[in-house]
Parts: C-alpha cells; sequence; structure tokens
C-alpha cells in the first residue's frame, strides 16, 4: 500500500492555520469529519491524543508523525499539513515543526499501520524530501512529491 494512494487533494492542507501540537492534529482529524469510512471522529480523535500523551510524535527534523489505531473507522486514513509558522510540538530534538502527517489505523490492521509508519518515517528522514515539501506551494504538488518519492522505494 502506498503513502500517496492513501493521501488526496481533500486530505492535504498546504498551510496549516495551527500553531500549536492539538490545533494542527485537531485540524488534520477534522478533515474526516463527514468521511464515510469514519464511523466516530471523537473516537479517532482521543485514539490520536492518547498516543500522542504516550510520547511525542514530533520526531525530530522539523517533522511529526501523529497517529492512532481504532475501531472507529473503516480503512486507513491518512492526512497531511504544512505550515510555514514553526508549531510547538514538544518534539525529541525540541525543535519546531514544520511537516505533520497524520495515520490513522483500523485496531485490527496493526502490521500495516506500522509499515506505513515505518515508510513515513524513512521519507520524512530524506532531507531533499522535507526540502520539497516545504517549497510544496498546493495539494496537488504536495501529492506529487509523494508520488516521486514513493517510486524509489516500489520500483526496486
Amino acid at each position: 500500500m502506498k503513502l500517496s494512494e492513501l493521501l488526496s487533494e481533500e486530505v492535504i492542507i498546504p498551510d496549516l492555520s495551527g500553531n500549536t501540537k492539538e490545533e494542527v492534529i485537531n485540524q488534520l482529524i477534522d478533515l474526516f469529519k463527514n468521511d464515510s469510512r469514519v464511523n466516530d471522529i471523537e473516537k479517532v480523535r482521543i485514539a490520536v491524543m492518547d498516543r500522542e500523551k504516550v510520547m511525542s510524535t514530533g520526531v525530530g527534523k522539523g517533522f511529526a508523525i501523529p497517529h492512532g489505531k481504532t475501531d472507529a473507522v473503516k480503512d486507513i486514513l491518512c492526512a497531511f499539513g504544512k505550515s510555514k509558522l514553526p508549531i510547538d510540538y514538544q518534539s525529541l530534538d525540541s525543535q519546531p515543526v514544520h511537516l505533520v502527517f497524520l495515520l490513522i489505523g483500523k485496531d485490527n490492521l496493526v502490521s500495516m499501520h506500522i509499515k506505513l509508519l515505518s515508510r513515513i518515517s524513512r521519507m520524512m528522514t530524506k532531507d531533499s524530501f522535507r526540502d520539497k515539501l516545504l517549497l510544496a506551494e498546493s495539494k496537488d504538488d504536495i501529492l506529487e512529491i509523494f508520488r516521486e518519492e514513493e517510486k524509489s522505494y516500489f520500483e526496486l
């Protein structure tokens, strides 16, 4: 499963308006408010926020991967947002975040959830990939950057 196939323009925010961890996570979760794949948006919110309480998903290098698993979704959901302004995310490296990738997993698809988290992490540790995302102006640009980057993972 490709991240670029899970993402669509409807779940990409090229200029997040929040400036705290909670605001940006909620902004991304709210993209799924009227999504037929979501049974209970508040359970989704609780799953992601509970995971965040365990340890910050601000993993360093200016990006965060808020995530959670729940029975409140019918499928794996992803959203992506970026911010021109620094987000205080209590990251592991104490640096602000500019790139946020939300992953909501179905509670019985644990191995797929872990594989996708691993792929996001691998992609986001590449300086060139993060730089391209930071420079992207539109939802379409962002989606294309994910497609291009994933080619290197699937065409080996």
